[in-house]
């Protein structure tokens, strides 16, 4: 995943903006992304998990939640993109050597295994793609349902008039494609929905590349990005 792209789409869970699926497929990442989300960071170590009394806490709990997975799967990342950026940056000066000696040179660089690229490392660099898209997406539709009134609202309603408590939730899932979250409150892993209450957060790549450019340029994630 590019630097841009995985700034933005940081940036877009700590504000709320729901990246569409596959907004990160083919993209590259470097650990420079980690300076977007410092603040966020800090305040995923600060957080009290105390229970939640209404929707919106629920919500910012699990972004909280989402954030620190995120926080995780980006250091996995950015390994894992050091070791294919080695390879592939001596693989590039090779192509553009103009001298016998410094092809031979750097062909005997690719024959070694530091700068070679194995099946495992390119399936360790998808997993870890994989994964700062799924805490991305998440961190950011808890977010958007945390400021989005009338689903807190809704989902208050439904916990009063069923006298459940709030944070007695036992699963919470979130699925883009169809814009729905599926609360449980027992152990038969049944729940209740709530969908197309985020049509207007919705982020596809586009979107995420403008964003990592406002935080190049102002240095931190806003909600009008």
């Amino acid at each position: 995943m590019s630097i841009n792209l995985g700034i933005g789409a940081v940036g877009y869970a700590e504000v709320g903006g729901v990246i569409v699926d596959g907004a990160l497929d083919g993209s590259k990442v470097s650990e420079a992304m980690l300076v977007a989300y410092e603040n966020a960071r800090d305040n995923v170590l600060a957080h009290d998990y105390a229970t939640a009394t209404n929707a919106n806490q629920l919500f910012i709990q699990e972004h909280t939640a989402a954030m620190n997975n995120l926080v995780e799967a980006v250091d996995i990342l950015g390994d894992a993109t050091s070791v294919l950026m080695t390879a592939t940056s001596v693989a590039e000066f090779a192509e553009e050597a103009d001298t016998k000696p410094e092809q031979v040179v750097l062909q005997e660089m690719i024959a070694t295994e530091e700068y070679s690229i194995s099946a495992a490392e390119v399936e360790d660099y998808n997993n870890a793609i994989d994964a700062v898209a799924e805490y991305s997406q998440q961190a950011g539709a808890f977010m958007a349902a945390a400021n989005n009134s009338e689903l807190t609202a809704s989902i208050d309603t439904y916990a009063s008039n069923n006298n459940i408590l709030i944070g007695s939730y036992t699963a919470i899932t979130y699925t883009q494609s169809i814009d729905e979250f599926v609360i449980a409150w027992d152990e038969t892993g049944y729940g209740t929905g709530w969908n197309g209450y985020l049509t207007d957060d919705m982020r596809d790549a586009d979107d995420v590349y403008g964003a990592a450019s406002y935080i190049l340029q102002h240095g931190s994630a806003s909600a009008g990005m």
